[in-house]
């Protein structure tokens, strides 16, 4: 096997997993999809309306001053709390959940967790 093979092929295989979630998701303006990425420092979510194109509202664990570790569990809970705050402002309380091809495990658990502790529903 040649040198970081298995690299790439665990990233085309997440990206492949992510268009398949996407043509069963789609975020309305009543109904945006929250999504997530997930790199090994930092969780990002945002809120999108599929219909438009646009971003309603984003978190990230960069953004909300974490002290401390940014790659923990809490972190990213912490982030989906943040974002339910956003959201809550914006008029949203129903969402859709779009994992990004990331198994609903850990850090993508512990947003989707936080987001539901901040109200919002999905």
């Amino acid at each position: 096997m040649p040198a970081g093979f298995a690299e790439k092929d665990t990233i085309a295989l997440r990206k492949r997993r992510r268009l398949r979630i996407r043509r069963k998701i789609h975020g309305t303006a009543q109904r945006p999809r929250l999504s997530v990425f997930r790199s090994n420092k930092h969780i990002y979510a945002q809120l999108i309306d599929d219909d438009l194109g646009r971003t309603i509202t984003q978190a990230a664990s960069r953004n909300i001053g974490i002290k401390g570790s940014c790659k923990t569990v809490e972190a990213a809970k912490q982030v989906g709390k943040a974002l339910a705050e956003s959201a809550k402002e914006a008029g949203v309380e129903e969402i859709v959940f779009d994992r990004g091809g990331y198994i609903y495990h850990g850090r993508v658990q512990a947003l989707a967790d936080g987001a539901r502790e901040g109200g919002l529903r999905f």
